[in-house]
């Protein structure tokens, strides 16, 4: 049980590790909280750091989810704990303890554990956040209907009842992060991507 104790407080901790900071920070670009939407993700940083910067941050946040999940899959944990770890890795993106518990949106890291615990959802809504994104051209619009969805594919494609669960919590505090973006959208004040 300790080991498996550490195993969520690791996540947390790599979780808390906030790609875009480092990547503006490496790159001499300005502290991405001060900027834009003030959200510390590649969205905000493709705004006001580029393409390279953007991109960087995405894989950063992607990997630390991805390392994460599959440290606890390689050591055959059990689902409950494969679970915890799943959210533990999600919660440190969303309230690093490395930057005051300000932390970015978690759509990246999210994908990159999904992925990993369950490949089939991770891709599913891969394709969904593709599909919203390049018709409508709204990242957060995409990340809402991805977060909205993804239980419903865990449910199709496992019948482990602790990572439909974890689903439900991560979608919901996938759309409560996005609260901004909602009343953006509804306002028509939302930022397209590429604009």
């Amino acid at each position: 049980m300790f080991i498996e104790s550490l195993l969520i407080v690791f996540a947390y901790l790599l979780g808390s590790v906030s790609g875009a900071m480092i990547v503006c920070h490496s790159m001499g670009l300005a502290d991405p909280r001060t900027q834009g939407s003030g959200n510390p993700g590649a969205t905000n940083v493709l705004r006001h750091g580029g393409k390279k910067a953007a991109i960087i941050t995405l894989l950063l946040d992607i990997f630390k989810g991805v390392i994460a999940v599959l440290i606890a899959k390689l050591l055959t944990v059990s689902p409950i704990i494969l679970a915890g770890v799943t959210v533990a890795v999600f919660i440190g993106h969303l309230y690093p303890i490395f930057f005051n518990f300000h932390g970015g949106k978690g759509v990246a890291t999210a994908f990159g554990a999904l992925v990993t615990l369950i490949w089939p959802v991770g891709l599913a809504a891969l394709a969904t956040w593709l599909i919203i994104a390049l018709l409508l051209r709204y990242s957060s619009l995409a990340a809402i209907v991805t977060a909205l969805s993804v239980p419903i594919y865990m449910f199709w494609f496992t019948p482990v009842w602790e990572y439909r669960i974890i689903c439900f919590i991560i979608s919901g505090l996938l759309v409560w992060r996005h609260y901004s973006n909602v009343r953006n959208l509804l306002a028509g004040k939302e930022t397209k991507i590429g604009n």
